[in-house]
């Protein structure tokens, strides 16, 4: 996310030879024969000495294919067969083909923001790259699909293939895929309360309840509530996709919350990233200012669920290896879908659960205490009649209206929150709700009469004055009422149904 620009220094003498130096890894120290046949491809000479390439800093480690351009271009200069001048202040970013082709590289976007900020102004990237790398302003952006062009450019003569990109600017792709809409969700009023009271206020969500009854329908329809994301926020969350190599192909900007719904079998490193040596990010950072959807929470391994509580509490992931201490965002607003039991019929009035009564309380403590503390609102969703089914089709409210209450809510709280550095009523510390936007004690009787009887723990405390915020919110009130603190503690306890 935060990237190292590495100058390329190659020094040509002595018997013929080929050395790669600067602490590279396996994938960049194969970067001599691919450059190599890359080089002879193209018909251009191939210096008969000893060749010695010092990738600087030696001291950090460097891996990826992403090199290559740059290691060709920085020979052919030290032979002279590139003008010397035409390389100050360019930035090459390029995997070579044996034939000479430039292939896409991961990582386009952050890499460019880098060289920026180092004061770069020219960018030579792959022509599948040239989108993403020209959404940072101040980079001139040069895409190429051989090694051809990005010398003929580079000795100002003509670039061969006619339709190839030039050096003017264009504009990115912006738009996104269709959110689904909530009309489509028959009935379940409580939960679709739940889920805007979520997408207002940035609150975790857990949705119980019998299999079929529409608790993934609910979560893959909460994006659409959701605002656009602002432009420091695409750059962000486009830079996370564009370093795990996932960036949607023809849409270089992330302008919508991103959903992600990992398969309950994902490891921990898939779902809070990891891999060998230097590692990538999972789907908790590629939900960054979107939703993490984990459906059949229960049947995700401990460990995994376990590895959230730091996100959930920081919003953001910091993996230790040996070579490297990596921090990646991950601010996402979770919602985790149980069935009730193994069956999923406990406490349905449709159907008989056939689970004993220590399955069922196995089942239920599949999720540690500590997860289940760190979400807002529990819910119980029950499996729609017909009745709800047929007034569906007529009275459904769709995302649009919904969203258009959300957005108000929102910038409810960007008023109220205008001087401090968070944007949601779920992202508040303890500390500044009690101290910052104390509230009479009239109003907080619900919440700590739950704390002292011991339902609630002082996080849940806190979470209940969040929720009681974002309801009072919604309803345009300038401060949560008792009414509202009520509501939150019920969606607190799961007495919502």
């Amino acid at each position: 996310m935060r990237g190292t620009v590495v100058d390329i220094d190659v020094h040509l003498g002595g018997m013929p030879g080929f050395a790669l130096v600067g602490l590279p890894d396996a994938s960049l120290y194969e970067a001599r024969d691919r450059v190599r046949s890359a080089v002879m491809s193209s018909h251009e000479p191939w210096p008969l000495q000893r060749i010695t390439v010092s990738l600087s800093p030696a001291a950090l480690p460097k891996r990826g294919s992403h090199f290559d351009l740059g290691v060709a271009v920085a020979i052919l200069a030290a032979a002279e067969e590139v003008p010397l001048a035409g390389l100050d202040g360019v930035l090459f970013l390029g995997e070579l083909a044996l034939d000479g082709r430039l292939r896409p590289v991961r990582g386009v976007l952050p890499a460019v923001v880098t060289a920026v900020r180092a004061g770069l102004t020219r960018a030579v990237v792959p022509e599948s790259n040239v989108a993403e790398a020209r959404l940072i302003p101040g980079m001139t952006v040069f895409g190429a699909r051989s090694l051809r062009q990005v010398l003929a450019f580079l000795r100002g003569a003509p670039i061969p293939d006619e339709d190839v990109d030039g050096l003017q600017p264009a504009d990115a792709e912006l738009a996104g895929p269709v959110d689904l809409d909530l009309a489509d969700v028959a009935g379940q009023k409580p939960a679709k309360d739940a889920i805007e009271i979520a997408a207002a206020g940035h609150h975790h969500l857990m949705l119980s309840g019998p299999p079929g009854a529409g608790k993934t329908m609910l979560a893959r329809r909460l994006p659409s509530l959701l605002p656009d994301l602002s432009i420091e926020e695409s750059l962000e969350v486009s830079a996370i996709h564009s370093v795990a190599g996932v960036l949607p192909s023809g849409r270089p900007l992330i302008v919508r919350p991103p959903f992600s719904d990992p398969h309950h079998t994902s490891t921990p490193a898939a779902v809070a990233g990891g891999g060998s040596r230097i590692p990538k990010p999972g789907a908790a950072s590629l939900a960054h200012r979107g939703v993490l959807f984990l459906d059949e929470a229960p049947e995700f391994s401990p460990r995994v669920l376990d590895s959230l509580r730091q996100p959930l509490e920081n919003g953001e992931i910091v993996l230790a290896r040996s070579e490297a201490t990596v921090v990646f965002p991950a601010r996402f607003l979770l919602v985790l879908a149980q069935n009730p039991c193994s069956c999923g019929n406990f406490g349905s009035t449709m159907h008989q659960c056939t689970c004993s009564p220590d399955s069922v309380r196995r089942y239920g403590q599949r999720l540690s205490g500590p997860v289940r503390d760190r979400i807002d609102m529990h819910v119980r969703v029950d499996a729609p009649s017909m009745a709800d089914i047929d007034a569906a089709v007529d009275s459904a409210e769709p995302s649009k209206v919904v969203a258009d209450r959300v957005a108000e809510a929102r910038e409810r709280q960007a008023r109220r929150l205008r001087e401090t550095p968070w944007r949601c009523n779920g992202e508040l510390p303890g500390p500044y709700l009690r101290r910052e936007l104390r509230l009479p004690a009239d109003v907080t009787v619900p919440v700590y009469e739950e704390l002292r009887q011991g339902h609630v723990t002082i996080r849940g405390a806190d979470r209940i004055l969040r929720v009681g915020w974002t309801v009072g919110d919604l309803a345009g009130h300038d401060r949560p009422t008792v009414d509202d603190m009520e509501r939150a503690v019920e969606l607190r306890l799961g007495q919502l149904a």
